[in-house]
């Protein structure tokens, strides 16, 4: 019998209705204006260069942070049949642990459908001492539920990694996407909000120290109240630092700008990376 995780924030996050849902990510993505990508000085462009190997999206309902994410989404256009698989990591909200969690189930479950979970990935990081199966992890977890619905916008055929990270350094976590980095079939997103429920000038101050260190590969200068999926944020620097990516930021703005008051806000954040070896 096939193990579904069933949607926990559909309804609350985002619309539970299969048509509005689509409606909806159909909108914020055609709101967006798409922008080019990092100049390589490479002779010979073709469209594949265009398209971000790695992302760093916000995880809010999509009310407060649908644009921002529809800004990274957007830029994946281009990839609409070159995908198929997604490396999904986010934080977790929910329960308090150590290492990273996938889980046992066989598909993850929206309003717009199932998409299947690539079992196989986990093998090939079960070797990982901090990598475990831990299904609680992921039964209320929204950073990644969330990000579903774009994908299943876009890519009409794709596996899916989940991975929960819990309290994890940066080098576990690039470990794990070195070894799930793969070719042009394989997508990373990392789900991260910025900065949380501070007044928004001081979120903006905070977050553009964020998104200057993104920018600089720099995950040392990344600190606890920074970013609560810091520790996928911070592995993805570690590879893109190693791999020699380009980083573009792509949005950034608070539930201040969106729909929340300006005392207590979260920051978001869109990036994109390229992989121009």
């Amino acid at each position: 019998m096939r193990v579904i995780r069933e949607p926990a924030v559909a309804g609350l996050f985002y619309s539970d209705n299969p048509q509005t849902l689509r409606h909806s990510v159909a909108r914020y993505l055609q709101l967006v204006e798409p922008q080019p990508a990092p100049t390589t000085g490479h002779e010979n462009h073709d469209y594949l260069e265009a398209v971000p190997k790695a992302l760093i999206v916000p995880h809010a309902g999509y009310v407060y942070s649908g644009n921002t994410a529809a800004s990274a989404y957007r830029a994946l256009a281009p990839a609409s049949k070159l995908i198929k698989r997604v490396v999904l990591l986010g934080p977790s909200h929910r329960i308090g642990f150590k290492g990273v969690a996938f889980c046992s189930s066989d598909a993850f479950r929206t309003p717009m459908g199932d998409v299947p979970v690539d079992q196989s990935s986990f093998v090939a990081i079960s070797n990982i001492p901090e990598v475990k199966l831990l299904d609680s992890a992921h039964q209320q977890e929204h950073s990644l539920e969330v990000q579903l619905p774009f994908l299943q916008f876009l890519f009409s055929d794709f596996t899916l990694v989940p991975l929960v990270v819990g309290e994890a350094s940066q080098e576990t976590v690039a470990r794990i996407l070195g070894a799930l980095w793969g070719a042009d079939e394989t997508l990373i997103v990392i789900s991260s909000d910025l900065s949380h429920f501070h007044d928004y000038q001081t979120a903006q101050a905070i977050d553009k120290k964020t998104c200057q260190a993104i920018e600089q590969l720099a995950p040392e200068q990344i600190g606890y109240e920074q970013a609560c999926g810091r520790n996928p944020v911070k592995g993805l620097l570690c590879v893109a630092r190693q791999r020699g990516l380009d980083v573009k930021t792509l949005s950034r703005c608070n539930s201040g700008d969106t729909a929340g008051d300006l005392q207590r806000v979260v920051g978001y954040g869109a990036w994109a990376f390229y992989d121009n070896g």
